[in-house]
């Protein structure tokens, strides 16, 4: 019966994924089927941990993130956790030998949200680096599948493509980040006087990381190719959707893709699959 258990609690983590993200839940159908609850595992996890540091406002969040660290690492060790979220998350950790310092990273950069509003060069890469660069490592060493010398072939390609991803959410979430949290995620900005220039150099930063991924997803293994090219257009497609908003503006719209639109770039990146053989 603790295959019931195992599922339903995969089943979860499914759900979870498909409530609050519409392009990642794209991105995972595309990827071959023995993939798909390893992955929601993964976001469900990582989901979880963000609405503590940015939803629960009426709660003590420190409370909170000090539980559910503490009941991750007690899942990991035992293989068990009645909170379906972390069973199927310490189920993957095990399966996949997902390193405990990938885990340690990411919920230091959850902790950093609690208390860090402002950030260094040094701060920035180091939240950067836990909240979403080792979400991509995690992810490869579920598509590497044990291969150690596909896994450190791709392993920088992944954190860019990860800080890409975040980089662009920044932009995208500025107003709820900045306007109803108090954060500044990126160092040395003003945003009482964000300018275009400045825009620009994070902008250039940004697709620097995007270029310095697509080689990274070309070569991964066939399985993970199409859902992982499908979220880098999806994202290059909201940055430069972003990049046409001006600076005087950006705090004031959060840019996003409709759901046709993302439905049309999922049938787009499969034709180009398909005919390619890519």
């Amino acid at each position: 019966m603790i295959e019931l258990f195992n599922r339903s609690a995969l089943e979860c983590s499914k759900l979870i994924t498909e409530r609050y993200s519409t392009s990642f839940t794209l991105g995972i159908k595309t990827l071959d089927r023995k993939f798909h609850f390893p992955i929601y595992a993964v976001y469900g996890f990582v989901r979880y941990a963000d609405e503590i540091v940015d939803t629960f406002y009426d709660h003590d969040q420190k409370y909170l993130l000090d539980k559910f660290k503490k009941d991750t690492y007690e899942a990991i060790e035992t293989g068990i956790s009645l909170n379906p979220i972390l069973h199927s998350f310490q189920g993957v950790v095990k399966t996949y030998s997902i390193d405990r310092k990938l885990i340690d990273a990411f919920l230091k950069s959850m902790e950093m949200d609690l208390y860090c509003n402002e950030y260094t060069d040094n701060s920035y890469q180091e939240y950067i680096y836990g909240s979403a660069e080792v979400v991509g490592l995690m992810c490869l060493r579920v598509f590497c599948e044990g291969d150690s010398a596909m896994f450190d072939r791709l392993k920088e390609p992944a954190r860019k493509l990860g800080a890409a991803f975040q980089k662009v959410n920044f932009l995208r979430d500025l107003k709820s980040d900045y306007v109803d949290r108090g954060r500044i995620y990126f160092p040395g900005v003003d945003f009482n006087d964000f300018t275009k220039d400045a825009k620009r150099l994070i902008e250039a930063d940004i697709q620097r990381d995007f270029d310095e991924a697509y080689a990274g997803i070309l070569n991964l293994p066939r399985g993970a190719r199409m859902g992982v090219h499908l979220a880098y257009t999806y994202y290059q497609t909201l940055f430069n959707k972003i990049k046409q908003v001006p600076a005087s503006r950006i705090q004031e719209e959060r840019v996003r893709v409709p759901d046709v639109k993302k439905i049309a770039l999922l049938a787009q990146t499969y034709m180009r699959f398909r005919w390619s053989g890519m």
